[in-house]
């Protein structure tokens, strides 16, 4: 309402100003002419003015909505706290090569497994053809067997990949977490277990990678390789590997999908997605939701470091 009368005021006054100056400009003509002028000249004054006023008013609803934006970031800011860096560069790099691969992968060889499925013969001839598909896919088992090569190598030689490696085993307290989460779910219990630097749904997601990588491969580099494999093993090992490496690419799809996604991407608490794999830094009120246990060590180890250098 107030925005609505400014700009009636507005119209008013300039209209007393628009008719001041006609009478002086109308003055010697006749009667109907002068009319018929001034009428003229309100038309176009008329349209100047709401042309005018509109470009202001998208320009202030455009400058309200960037300032209530910019509000909004703050106050979220302030409600997310601190960041944690979680994940280092050399293991974001790793998902990277590790997703792209497996992402190639499924859009390649998912259509081998269903050839007859419409989407199936779109995907082939996109790619060119079954034998540039057949390509393709094996670039991709090549960025696997790379992230596979890589992850072992960073597991072993670097402190953090030791370190994760260790935390990622399955442990007791796991399955008391699933019991509690089960029962947190069921209202049994009011709070969610509190978990460390990795939950035992990240164990999950870790191990099944893991050992579907070593089926995915070995199985695999039979099928890649099948001429010199028959040359020292019976032709009933490529029929073994082949129902491997099918089974278990529907499998890991399937888990990729429905798991994984949902888990880190299509959570209510997440949606429509993470940045994690990209800056792998998360926030402190993630770290409160999601990892608690990590982040109270965190505070204590800084705590200390702090003493130490004060005493010091």
């Amino acid at each position: 309402m107030a925005e609505d009368d400014r700009k009636d005021a507005t119209r008013d006054a300039v209209g007393r100003e628009i008719e001041s100056a006609m009478n002086g400009q109308v003055s010697g003509l006749p009667p109907e002419q002068a009319e018929a002028l001034r009428e003229k000249i309100r038309l176009r004054v008329r349209e100047e003015i709401e042309r005018d006023l509109r470009a202001r008013t998208a320009s202030d609803r455009k400058d309200a909505a960037h300032l209530a934006k910019e509000a909004r970031k703050k106050e979220k800011h302030g409600e997310e706290g601190e960041t944690f860096i979680r994940f280092n560069r050399n293991f974001r790099f790793q998902h990277m090569v590790m997703f792209s691969s497996v992402i190639l992968l499924i859009i390649t060889g998912m259509p081998l497994k269903f050839p007859n499925f419409i989407l199936s013969r779109f995907v082939i001839n996109f790619w060119g053809g079954i034998q540039y598909s057949t390509i393709v896919h094996r670039i991709g088992a090549a960025m696997l067997i790379y992230f596979m090569i890589h992850h072992f190598l960073y597991t072993i030689l670097t402190r953090d990949g030791r370190r994760d490696f260790w935390l990622l085993l399955p442990k007791l307290e796991d399955a008391k977490d699933i019991v509690h989460n089960i029962r947190h779910f069921l209202g049994k219990l009011p709070d969610k277990p509190r978990f460390g630097r990795f939950s035992y749904i990240e164990k999950f997601d870790y191990w099944a990678v893991y050992w579907g990588c070593i089926i995915m491969i070995g199985s695999g580099l039979f099928l890649w390789f099948e001429t010199d494999v028959l040359r020292f093993l019976p032709k009933y090992a490529l029929d073994v590997a082949h129902e491997m490496h099918s089974d278990e690419a529907m499998l890991a799809t399937l888990a990729i999908v429905i798991w994984h996604f949902y888990n880190v991407h299509f959570n209510p608490d997440r949606f429509p997605g993470t940045l994690l794999w990209w800056h792998g830094r998360m926030s402190e009120h993630e770290m409160k939701e999601e990892h608690p246990l990590e982040l109270e060590e965190i505070v204590a180890r800084r705590a200390k470091e702090s003493a130490e250098v004060s005493n010091g």
